[in-house]
């Protein structure tokens, strides 16, 4: 007989659980590690020291950056005092050269020097404009050649990098987490690790996330928002609540030869405290589609023919072919709704399982075939 129930179609797909946020540590310093104030499971905050790398050598590089620094500065304000006052004589001895030449045209007009006097005055008036132009000026005052600046610009550049690499001979942790990996030691380089493996990872275990592969011929009914049940090992057979937070836009291959490709999905785990770990496999139960009160029999009480879907009713002593549309599938149930014209109901009785052998019409006996 058909029962009135809530029933659900659940996707199970197992995946590896990891924190929402993880971050991997290195270092450029070729530097010697001297202190790892933390372990592999410690909880640190953003910020917190993770190792102290040795900073001699880094130290006397920024010493000689800020060296380097300072004597560009000193030497671009010299230049820049020499130029003030080189351009000072220069715009006197340019006055000086017109009123010598203005003089020298006077008295030539005049015819009381010779045409020599006159050229050897404006030649001196043009050498005297050179030596102006000469000259870098800027909001009225000369300065010094912009190599000068540059050269300041490059050794600030330099000192700042310095006292950057400074700063990071204390490895700091970049976000609130635990510790999941120490993969180094004291008395080792910072910058030698084998397999270009990071000095440490973070990892926030706060919040988890459990990441599947969907099938293409599913994703269609997965969501974001969905609910999800996840159950593992670790569980004990107890189960924690999840939803679906992202679906990948893109797919990739299944593996194995398979031309099927899945979907990158993530559930995260909502519930607190739970026992789930990152690093383990767990497994997600979704709720594809679900119908509460819905009329389900065993799917093998429904038989196809000719692309349409029937149940075999017993009534009266006869055999019915009722057709069915198909609800929502379950693992071993499906719901059934009967196409208009037809009625189904909790006391329908139904062959267990239908055959063209039981024709539309037959007469069967309560006792022979009634129940199967």
């Amino acid at each position: 007989n058909p029962v009135r129930k809530t029933i659900q179609n659940r996707l199970t797909v197992t995946g590896p659980v990891s924190g929402t946020d993880s971050v991997d540590v290195v270092s450029n310093l070729h530097a010697e590690i001297l202190e790892i104030p933390v372990k592999e499971g410690d909880k640190v905050i953003k910020g917190q020291t993770l190792a102290v790398l040795d900073d001699s050598d880094v130290k006397r590089e920024a010493e000689i950056a800020r060296n380097d620094y300072d004597l560009a500065v000193s030497t671009c304000n010299e230049k820049n005092k020499e130029a003030r006052n080189g351009y000072a004589k220069a715009v006197q001895d340019l006055k000086t050269a017109q009123d010598n030449y203005n003089r020298t045209k006077a008295l030539y007009d005049g015819g009381s020097v010779p045409l020599v006097d006159l050229e050897t005055a404006e030649n001196g008036l043009h050498d005297a404009e050179r030596e102006k132009d000469a000259y870098t000026v800027k909001n009225g005052s000369a300065v010094a050649d912009d190599s000068y600046r540059l050269q300041i610009e490059k050794a600030k550049f330099d000192y700042e990098k310095a006292k950057e690499q400074l700063d990071n001979t204390v490895l700091k942790a970049p976000i609130d987490g635990t510790v999941v990996r120490v993969n180094t030691k004291v008395g080792r380089f910072a910058d030698k690790m084998e397999n270009d493996a990071p000095l440490f990872v973070i990892e926030n275990l706060d919040n988890l996330e459990l990441e599947i592969k969907v099938s293409e011929y599913t994703i269609g009914k997965v969501a974001v928002g969905q609910e999800a049940e996840i159950s593992a090992d670790i569980l004990n057979g107890e189960t924690v609540h999840g939803e679906v937070i992202s679906i990948s836009p893109t797919g990739e291959e299944k593996g194995g030869g398979s031309s099927e490709r899945v979907i990158p999905t993530k559930i995260r785990v909502t519930d607190q405290d739970t026992k789930l770990i990152a690093g383990i496999t767990a497994r997600a139960s979704i709720v594809l589609e679900e119908s509460e009160n819905a009329l389900t029999v065993p799917v093998s009480a429904v038989m196809e023919k000719d692309g349409t879907n029937y149940v075999q009713e017993i009534s009266d002593g006869t055999v019915s072919w009722v057709p069915v549309d198909i609800g929502v599938e379950g693992d071993v149930e499906m719901e059934i709704i009967p196409v208009e014209g037809s009625s189904l109901d909790e006391n329908s009785v139904l062959i267990a399982e239908p055959g063209e052998q039981y024709t539309d019409g037959m007469a069967v006996t309560s006792s022979g075939k009634q129940g199967e």
